[in-house]
């Protein structure tokens, strides 16, 4: 059983799913408001291909039984989406099992502060200004481009110049993996960048990765390992006159844990 529901600020629900193709589908004709979230209910939690807005396609996300999603409406909250995304009068939202593959596991356009139920989902001890054009949920969205920065499609993890800073990944159940690639923000001479990364891993282990001035992936190959979260912290600033060093992307390459591996 899967169900998606569009409810308003009270909770009343304004449309819900109906069978489609393998899994479900809802066309919602209405434009959203203040306070209106996405709610989803699976009969297991696991793995299932969503599609919240057309804009920003199908993503494969981990699903608990029971998730909701804010849908963004100020104008604030929009800056690191796309201009179409959320916006007009019909939404189709879909929802899917998906299949075990090798993948990135860190993707998911879909995450958001309020996100609930639904992995992976980035948190940070510190975002510039509190913008979400500089929010974690940005090094998570699959969206490399790099070259400048502010709003979409230029949105990074940004660290208000905190030598502290750190950003959480949180997949929401127990992973194996066995890459990391990491995307810095390349708006040189305005970007300064990282010259070293620390990624402590859930089982304590962890692995520093010395990092380059260069605008493409760069990729650490850190053994395969079962994880349920990765830490990116310990960041060195190369010793440059700018302050402003960003991350604009990490993805985690891997699978799901075989059910009978689970067991």
């Amino acid at each position: 059983m899967m169900q998606i529901q569009v409810v308003d600020a009270k909770g009343t629900v304004l449309n819900s799913s109906h069978e489609s193709g393998a899994g479900v589908a809802l066309v919602h004709l209405l434009p959203y408001q203040t306070g209106d979230r996405i709610l989803i209910h699976v009969e297991k939690s696991g793995l299932y291909t969503l599609q919240l807005d057309e804009s920003m396609g199908k993503c494969e996300v981990y699903l608990q039984e029971h998730a909701s999603y804010e849908v963004p409406i100020d104008p604030l909250q929009k800056t690191c989406f796309p201009l179409q995304a959320f916006n007009g009068d019909k939404h189709l939202l879909t929802l899917e099992r998906a299949e075990n593959r090798y993948r990135n596991l860190a993707l998911n356009p879909y995450d958001n502060h309020h996100t609930k139920g639904m992995y992976p989902h980035a948190t940070a001890n510190v975002e510039t200004r509190n913008e979400m054009v500089f929010a974690a949920r940005n090094a998570i969205d699959g969206i490399l481009e790099n070259r400048s920065h502010g709003d979409y499609p230029y949105a990074s993890w940004g660290i208000n110049q905190n030598p502290e800073a750190e950003l959480s990944l949180d997949f929401g159940r127990a992973v194996i993996i066995d890459q990391v690639r990491i995307t810095l923000r390349a708006d040189w001479p305005h970007d300064s960048w990282w010259t070293d990364a620390t990624l402590t891993f859930s089982d304590g282990e962890t692995y520093l990765c010395k990092l380059e001035k260069n605008p493409l992936p760069q990729r650490f190959d850190v053994g395969e390992r079962i994880i349920t979260g990765i830490k990116m912290g310990k960041l060195i600033k190369a010793d440059d006159a700018s302050p402003f060093p960003a991350l604009t992307q990490i993805e985690v390459f891997g699978r799901e844990i075989p059910e009978k591996q689970e067991n």
